[in-house]
């Protein structure tokens, strides 16, 4: 079953054999998108000549709220996994208990391809033919691979040039200078660890845990911080090209710096240098797989030894790895609950346009940390209600949640 969007069908199919009452009709009528919706961007380019691009936005569920999700730009961004990213979505500002839909989008191109007036100019374009379903109170759309800030505030000017709407909370992720959220870099990796803080005590974890983590991008790097700040020992890390190990732990920011002049992990004073595998395999408290999906699989779960593995990457454990966790007793904090930091000050954010106010760095962590900690409360509730995985547990409260609010 390689269709992501059969995989994801599965997981609520399964939600509905543990609680009965997420059948029938309601499930039904989670099977299909409310809207998906392709576009083609006629773009003049640099050389006069004009290329067509395909844009699409898949509306998933607004029973709670607006749509809201990221928009791509990958050559290889196809309808299927799209609509997987809105379910997806929809679930988690359900589990994050904010009053938001799910939704994503995206542009099938190559940025690094297109100069800085041809990608505005695209980018531009996408939001002339999506303005009558976006808005405010309709569909909110974000960042996501391969889109930034700078696009988001192009596809924000757009929108109120076209439509005369003042408050700016079409668009999240934004720049704080065109009415971004303070602290929204970090998110994700801040939402993770209040996530984490959630269930130290009831997963049995030290006070001080060793952790490892893969992938070294904005978002492993700065749980990388956070976690050191917070006096955990950061064992290990990786990116795409290798890590390094340092049972002692290692010093975050040196190795910021280090990457920054190496271009690489690999050679950080004090450690020695390990394979992505080597660190998926280590003994350590908590595993946090932070980089890409499916790299916990059937072939190498097994050999996984953390005491709990916290997902900040979206889908990084295989269906297969999941059940053979379940057996090792290793429990894992799934994704759509661990890594909903990001969308929850994207909440934030529209909901500060809204109002016309800007938050502090401080005001916005202590909303994120009240946010998370009750989400992960929530979950924990819920798998112990139905004796099942935090992953299922997670699940059937999005839903129990969504079909309230149908």
């Amino acid at each position: 079953m390689d269709n992501p969007f059969e995989k994801a069908l599965a997981l609520i199919e399964q939600a509905a054999q543990i609680d009965p009452a997420l059948g029938g009709e309601f499930l039904a009528r989670m099977r299909v998108p409310d809207r998906d919706i392709r576009i083609s961007i006629s773009t003049r380019m640099d050389d006069g000549s004009t290329k067509i691009f395909e844009g699409y936005r898949v509306q998933y569920s607004n029973a709670r709220g607006p749509y809201k999700g990221g928009v791509r730009y990958h050559p290889l961004a196809d309808i299927d996994e799209v609509k997987t990213l809105a379910l997806l979505m929809t679930l988690k500002c359900a589990v994050a208990g904010i009053p938001m839909g799910g939704g994503k989008g995206g542009i099938s191109l190559e940025p690094e391809k297109l100069s800085k007036a041809e990608l505005e100019r695209v980018s531009r374009g996408w939001v002339r033919k999506l303005a009558d379903v976006l808005g405010p109170a309709k569909d909110v759309p974000a960042p996501d691979i391969n889109t930034t800030p700078e696009i988001m505030a192009w596809m924000n000017d757009e929108y109120m040039k076209l439509t005369g709407e003042k408050t700016g909370a079409t668009f999240t992720g934004k720049p704080i200078e065109v009415g971004g959220s303070e602290g929204r870099g970090v998110a994700t990796g801040l939402g993770g660890f209040y996530t984490f803080l959630g269930f130290r005590e009831k997963l049995g974890l030290p006070g001080k845990c060793r952790i490892a983590i893969q992938g070294f991008g904005n978002v492993g790097a700065n749980a990388a911080e956070i976690f050191s700040k917070h006096g955990h020992k950061v064992i290990a890390v990786s990116d795409s090209k290798g890590g390094v190990l340092a049972e002692g732990g290692l010093d975050i920011k040196e190795l910021l710096e280090h990457k920054k002049k190496a271009r690489s992990l690999a050679g950080f004073p004090g450690s020695k240098n390990i394979t992505n595998e080597e660190l998926l395999a280590l003994e350590c408290d908590v595993l946090i797989p932070a980089a890409f999906e499916n790299v916990i699989t059937e072939a190498n779960a097994d050999k996984v030894r953390a005491k709990a593995v916290l997902e900040l990457a979206n889908g990084p454990t295989a269906a297969e790895a999941d059940e053979i966790l379940q057996k090792k007793n290793i429990p894992v904090i799934p994704d759509i609950l661990a890594n909903s930091g990001g969308v929850t000050v994207s909440y934030f954010e529209w909901q500060q346009n809204l109002a016309g106010e800007h938050w502090s760095e401080a005001e916005v962590f202590e909303k994120l940390k009240k946010y998370m900690s009750t989400a992960a409360k929530d979950v924990l509730a819920k798998s112990r209600e139905w004796k099942t995985t935090l992953r299922m547990g997670a699940i059937i409260l999005a839903l129990e949640r969504i079909r309230a609010a149908m």
